[in-house]
């Protein structure tokens, strides 16, 4: 293997030069889903492609989409037959609301107890630019041992609706061995993670509706189903007394968990206390038989993201409302199909509706699940860098949430995925003060420079 030491000098000389092009990437307020940033989230595109070609990329292109443009550059290999790495990453943020309860400027980023707050700081510029970074290490300390191949999307926090299909028509441009994907994170500071798994999504909104307008609570309670209650009902029974989801064939196609996994999910050291503490509620719940790891990660999940109708503002207004909405999230493990669990919910809901009112169900987003080889050569290769940096065995686990191209990339290129990054539980991503670990950021640079290495040593 090549000696990564010059790439790793590298990193440490440009610490305070790395930090200030982390901010001015975090600076750049890419909210994806609001249609008055839309030259924003171009403005980062164009920004990326800059830098890209800067670190040493022999070329770069800012492709365009119904929506936010991606991004794509390659880093040639000196060796033609070297190996291949696509890095996955996106540029866009979430919204900051409520912004009053921030405490610094969300795009004016901000040190504060060895972290960076900002929106996007986390989630995932930092981990967009500890990649490229990283890349750069090595182009500026030697020939680079792997050819890199690069894609930056700008609509993965609107669910990545034309990723897939200029990954599809663009498939020569993206094709590589493996692709490092750094969505997921880390446990802690001091445990590196590399994620094996990640559940699906099928999010719909249901509506329930009653009487052709409101009506007057005192002359019509008693005779006619409030819808709100019709809604609170059916949602309540989509659980039972155990926390399993009834809806029927919800479980066909949930894969068991085999002792060699179970045991392998056994390691990963989050415990109920650590996820009552997280989570700041005075008991968990969840589906009896199974660890809070195996509820996270390998078991698909039914929420309730929000339930509204009738009259809200304030004092007191008595009547039953013409209708009630709720949005319904459900998280799914691989061999799942968000097709057929709109048709497990309606067929809920056909069964358990009551008479006395009318239901309506849209489907909002879909994706499925992912899983992969924790034990190939890559994720190998990976480990060995993470162990080279923290000094430590990295943690393999299975992730709750949903990372869309994981399943793309699988399906349209036949290319498994190395999913992990340097963010951490408490980074409050998606909430106000957002922020990361800087030294962990550092570190996860020398990492990835690490695996350049390391994955290009095996041919």
């Amino acid at each position: 293997m090549a000696d990564p030491h010059a790439a790793i000098e590298f990193i440490r000389s440009h610490h305070d030069e790395f930090l200030s092009e982390w901010k001015q990437l975090v600076s750049i307020p890419s909210i994806s889903t609001d249609p008055e940033r839309k030259p924003d989230v171009a403005r980062a595109a164009a920004w990326l492609k800059t830098k890209l070609l800067a670190y040493g990329a022999a070329s770069s292109r800012v492709i365009a989409t119904k929506g936010h443009p991606v991004v794509w550059a390659e880093f040639p290999a000196a060796d033609a037959d070297a190996p291949s790495i696509l890095i996955y990453g996106h540029y866009d943020v979430q919204p900051v609301d409520p912004i009053e309860l921030w405490e610094t400027d969300p795009f004016e980023p901000t040190e504060r107890d060895g972290r960076l707050y900002a929106r996007g700081a986390s989630d995932m510029k930092a981990q967009v630019m500890a990649t490229l970074l990283a890349v750069r290490s090595v182009v500026a300390s030697g020939p680079l041992p792997v050819t890199v191949r690069v894609v930056l999307e700008g609509e993965e926090e609107i669910g990545s609706p034309n990723l897939a299909g200029v990954i599809e028509q663009h498939a020569d441009l993206f094709r590589a061995d493996v692709c490092l994907n750094p969505d997921t994170g880390m446990i802690s500071t001091e445990i590196p993670s590399i994620r094996y798994g990640l559940r699906g999504l099928a999010y719909f909104e249901l509506t329930v509706r009653g009487p052709e307008r409101d009506l007057h609570s005192g002359s019509f309670g008693g005779v006619v189903h409030n819808p709100a209650q019709a809604i609170a009902e059916l949602i309540a029974g989509m659980h039972d007394a155990n926390g399993s989801v009834t809806l029927p064939g919800f479980y066909d196609r949930v894969r068991v968990l085999d002792a060699p996994e179970r045991e392998r999910l056994a390691k990963v050291p989050v415990d109920d206390a650590q996820m009552q503490k997280l989570s700041g509620v005075p008991e968990l719940w969840g589906e009896s038989g199974f660890t809070v790891v195996e509820r996270i990660g390998a078991r698909p999940t039914l929420e309730i993201n929000g339930v509204w109708g009738g009259y809200t503002g304030p004092g007191a207004k008595t009547v039953i409302p013409a209708e009630a909405h709720a949005k319904i999230s459900t998280r799914l493990v691989p061999d799942q199909r968000p097709e057929e669990v709109r048709g497990q919910l309606e067929a809920y809901l056909e069964k358990s509706a009551p008479p006395s009112v009318r239901w309506e169900l849209t489907e909002l987003a879909g994706g499925d699940g992912f899983i992969c080889d924790p034990d190939s050569p890559a994720h190998a290769a990976f480990a060995a860098a993470l162990r080279d940096v923290w000094g430590t065995e990295p943690v393999f686990a299975r992730i709750g949430g949903s990372v869309p191209v994981a399943s793309d990339v699988e399906r349209l290129l036949g290319m498994p995925s190395i999913l992990t990054g340097f963010a951490l539980p408490d980074d409050q991503i998606h909430s106000p003060n957002e922020s990361q670990h800087i030294a962990n950021w550092y570190r996860g640079i020398e990492a990835v420079a690490r695996f350049i290495y390391r994955y290009g040593a095996l041919g």
